[in-house]
């Protein structure tokens, strides 16, 4: 018996043991999920924008001549009225002294034509002299007195030459980097520039808009019901390495004119700065307030998928399974987005992060906090 069935059951056994076991279920996606919110929303607009000082003075000769001396330290602050430069004052001293010899020369000529006038004049009367010599000595006299003039204004004019030798400061604030040397021939003229100083009390920064942003605003500033009115006129700065500058700044200039060749009109922003932080020339960023979304509907960027110019977001429904929905955004804000079409408040929505996540997909929710302009974090139950 053993030999006619051990050939049977060794075959049953081989059958059992080739038998594949059922592969377990895969466990649900872990998701973040948040929901929606519906709050007011500030919607800024980025333009770029270069610094100015409060003042920007260029520093040219109004004499020529070499440079004898400078006076200060490239990169410092300077006071008003503190001497940057003197020029070779010599021709100029000896310009000075050969008016004031003309000076004296004409005085010396005034006062020997009206002792000749104040002699001839009695003589003219009783007859002792022509009228000819009278009319003369008056002539000599005037001219001796027009004399003085163009003498002292001679005298006056070599003063103020001399004095243009002694170049100082006609302001105070931060003096750049010379642009002469010690020995260098310098002559007047608008292409002579010595240096720059910058009155760094306060900062502009001038920035462009588009014609059609700014027909857009002017209207909006101008309903009597406008939001934007009382806080539209604050601006604020984002420096070059992205951080935001602490003080915020007030537009104070507008261009009389859109520039034809760009269709873009200029903008000018004052900001403060104690720190002295705010250098001229540096390139940033102004954020200017230019619409306020009452009740928006807002969702994290990164929950948002799109796909050949069309916008989708995985919706949270029942017992865990998400549904694709395709929704309209609208401006995008910090890190989230104002949604127009395809979402209500309370709805919640999987923060993606996966290409795993399929629609019909059941997943394990893991709820998240998100507030605009900040990170998720996690609520634990």
């Amino acid at each position: 018996m053993n030999k006619i069935y051990s050939p049977a059951i060794f075959l049953l056994f081989l059958m059992l043991s080739c038998k594949k076991e059922a592969p377990p279920q895969p466990k649900p996606l872990e998701i973040s999920v948040t929901t929606v919110l519906q709050q007011d929303v500030k919607i800024e607009s980025e333009y770029t924008g270069q610094t100015f000082g409060q003042s920007d003075i260029q520093i040219n000769p109004r004499v020529d001549g070499l440079i004898e001396s400078i006076n200060f330290r490239e990169g410092s602050f300077v006071t008003k009225g503190q001497l940057l430069y003197t020029i070779d004052a010599l021709p100029y001293r000896a310009k000075l002294n050969e008016a004031e010899g003309g000076a004296a020369e004409s005085q010396a000529r005034l006062s020997k034509t009206k002792s000749d006038l104040d002699m001839i004049t009695p003589l003219a009367k009783i007859n002792a002299v022509s009228q000819r010599e009278l009319v003369s000595a008056k002539s000599a006299y005037t001219a001796s007195i027009a004399q003085i003039k163009a003498s002292d204004a001679s005298v006056q004019n070599a003063k103020i030459e001399l004095g243009y030798c002694r170049i100082v400061a006609p302001i105070s604030g931060l003096i750049g980097i010379s642009k002469v040397r010690v020995g260098d021939y310098v002559r007047p003229g608008p292409a002579s520039i010595l240096n720059t100083i910058s009155d760094l009390g306060d900062v502009r920064v001038r920035f462009t808009m588009s014609e059609q942003e700014f027909l857009r605003l002017y209207r909006e500033f101008n309903k009597p019901n406008s939001v934007l009115k009382g806080s539209g006129a604050s601006v604020t700065l984002k420096l070059s390495d992205g951080s935001i500058y602490p003080q915020t700044g007030k537009v104070s200039f507008t261009d009389r004119q859109i520039d034809p060749s760009t269709g873009a009109i200029t903008f000018e922003a004052a900001f403060p700065n104690p720190d002295k932080l705010l250098r001229p020339g540096q390139y940033a960023k102004i954020a200017l307030l230019t619409d306020i979304r009452k009740d928006a509907i807002v969702i994290p960027q990164r929950a948002v998928i799109e796909v050949q110019g069309i916008y989708q977001v995985y919706v949270l429904g029942n017992d865990n399974k998400v549904q694709m929905q395709i929704v309209k955004p609208g401006p995008a804000v910090q890190n989230g987005y104002i949604i127009e079409e395809g979402l209500k408040p309370g709805d919640k929505i999987a923060m993606g992060g996966t290409s795993l996540l399929k629609n019909g997909s059941v997943i394990t929710p893991k709820v998240t906090q998100w507030q605009l302009g900040e990170t998720e974090t996690a609520v634990t139950k």
